[in-house]
């Protein structure tokens, strides 16, 4: 789903992605149209403008995320100020594409947040690691944390990489389902929805780094 309250930059978007190959079943020009029609077609991607008037796309990423957890938010805005970047991903988008971007970036950025990944253009995606590191120096209170093994520790520690389920099946010789399994697993340890999330919270445990050895 498309959601832009330009309707030529809408429409002219929606009809890149349906000549690329991509399923586009809905447009929507401002926020509660996107989050109305969402309930209805349950997208498996929203790509979402952030200046829609007087509800943003902040606003609707927050609220379709909030509601359908397995629809992922790509933001494409024209804004790359890092307080909308950090605003976007805490309301739950997987990934902050910005305007300027070529035809090919946002296909591939699209067809990767469909299989889970978080997808930043270059520069933001530091910007996003830092601030959850910063969040994960800031001492919580404390909280009985969730025992995971040693496997399924290793499996988070490469999602966070950025590592496809297949991709980690090779680096640690095991099968494609068996790193599904494990990943399923920690999410519902940590009761958590999808791989995004258990990124983040790889990220916010320091999970991303290398282990010493």
């Amino acid at each position: 789903m498309v959601v832009d309250d330009h309707p030529l930059w809408r429409d002219g978007v929606a009809r890149d992605l349906a000549e690329r190959g991509f399923r586009v079943v809905a447009t929507a020009p401002d926020a509660p149209a996107a989050v109305r029609i969402a309930r209805a077609v349950r997208p498996d991607v929203v790509l979402m403008d952030l200046n829609l008037g007087e509800l943003s796309g902040v606003d609707a990423t927050a609220m379709i995320t909030g509601e359908l957890p397995e629809t992922r938010v790509l933001v494409l805005s024209a804004s790359g100020e890092h307080s909308d970047v950090l605003e976007a991903v805490k309301a739950g988008a997987s990934g902050y594409l910005v305007k300027s971007a070529s035809a090919e970036e946002l296909v591939d950025a699209v067809n990767r947040t469909a299989a889970g990944d978080a997808v930043f253009t270059a520069g933001l995606a530091g910007l996003v690691l830092g601030e959850y590191r910063r969040m994960a120096a800031t001492p919580d209170e404390a909280v009985d944390k969730p025992q995971l093994t040693d496997r399924e520790t290793e499996v988070l520690r490469l999602v966070a990489k950025g590592l496809t389920a297949r991709q980690i099946a090779n680096r640690l010789v095991i099968s494609h389902r068996t790193v599904e399994n494990h990943v399923q697993s920690t999410l519902r340890k940590l009761q958590l929805h999808n791989r995004v999330e258990l990124a983040r919270y790889a990220i916010e445990h320091g999970l991303d780094a290398e282990p010493e050895v």
